[in-house]
């Protein structure tokens, strides 16, 4: 990580544990908004306005937080007015790196060759891990937000006219039961796979392992019953966040995380719902198989070979007629 802007060790995917050896996420350290007139949004300070090819997208195609926004620009229609680089999949010594692997980006806009110059670039004396997404200002050479979820609810509604009207990823009858169920599914199945993969002992593991198969029960039930998505016919934002999870499943988190009661294709419902949500215009161009798992499984601290598996077949990857 960074330490008032220097690197300081190679790369590790656990910073911190709780008291039982779980696994504790880092907290985002940018926190403004883009918004229609440039005002102050829920945090940060003002001066960020809506405009056409002002800000840039940093992603990886393996991140669920990342892959979270590209899709919420793809729904919002914003592919046009804010551009994209993506870094390569494999995590290196210094993190996230720009370059020339299939369906990966050197970085053309701003010449860094890895994610953690972009930190310091904006604040020479950054402390934290340099982490995706990031959006970026060309205007005032900064990152405006590290965020996905304040990132996706931005391409939402933060963009006024630019954006598409046609998704309403976060309707106002809908709020309150969109941020109750967030919090309940982030927790258990978004970060629970992460703190059943990065546990640092049994207790920890077991007690992730357990809470991301009663979401995935949960979830079965409530879509085999329902749906075609978690809130009847409205897709909201709840479902990006609860798919970037789900096409990750069966290709990381059964394996290398250790997810494996169940794979997602013996959930008839869920599999359904997540082929519902990838036929989705734009949806599928946001999902790289080929990252995900090389991304996961260079992770030497839970795969120090390096050795990537070849399976499983998925049926969704092959788009249908």
């Amino acid at each position: 990580m960074l330490v008032n802007g220097k690197w300081t060790q190679d790369w590790q995917p656990v910073q911190a544990t709780d008291a039982k050896g779980g696994f504790v996420r880092q907290v985002s350290g940018f926190r403004h908004w883009v918004t229609p007139d440039g005002s102050a949004g829920p945090t940060g300070e003002a001066g960020f306005k809506a405009e056409k090819g002002r800000y840039h997208l940093y992603v990886a195609l393996i991140c669920p937080w990342a892959s979270r926004t590209l899709i919420a620009r793809q729904l919002k229609g914003l592919a046009d007015a804010v551009s994209v680089s993506v870094v390569e999949p494999a995590l290196t010594d210094e993190g996230w790196r720009f370059g020339d692997y299939p369906g990966a980006d050197r970085d053309e806009l701003n010449g860094v060759t890895y994610m953690h110059e972009l930190y310091t670039r904006a604040d020479p004396h950054y402390t934290g891990r340099a982490t995706v997404p990031v959006l970026w200002d060309r205007e005032r050479q900064t990152i405006v937000n590290n965020e996905s979820a304040d990132i996706l609810r931005m391409f939402d509604s933060g963009f006024g006219d630019l954006a598409d009207p046609s998704f309403d990823l976060y309707p106002a009858a809908l709020r309150e039961d969109i941020d109750a169920l967030n919090a309940r599914i982030y927790p258990m199945l978004n970060n629970g796979v992460y703190r059943a993969g990065f546990a640092t002992t049994q207790e920890a593991y077991e007690e992730a392992y357990a809470d991301v198969f009663a979401m995935l029960d949960e979830l079965e039930t409530r879509l085999a019953s329902g749906g075609p998505f978690l809130f009847a016919d409205a897709l909201t934002e709840t479902d990006i966040r609860l798919f970037v999870t789900l096409v990750r499943f069966d290709a990381a988190y059964h394996g290398i995380f250790k997810c494996n009661r169940q794979r997602l294709l013996d959930y008839p419902a869920l599999s359904a719902y997540l082929e519902r949500v990838i036929a989705l215009p734009g949806v599928r161009a946001t999902v790289n198989v080929d990252h995900i798992k090389r991304g996961y499984y260079s992770i030497k601290t839970l795969n120090p070979n390096g050795i990537v598996p070849v399976g499983p077949d998925l049926p969704w990857l092959t788009e249908k007629a």
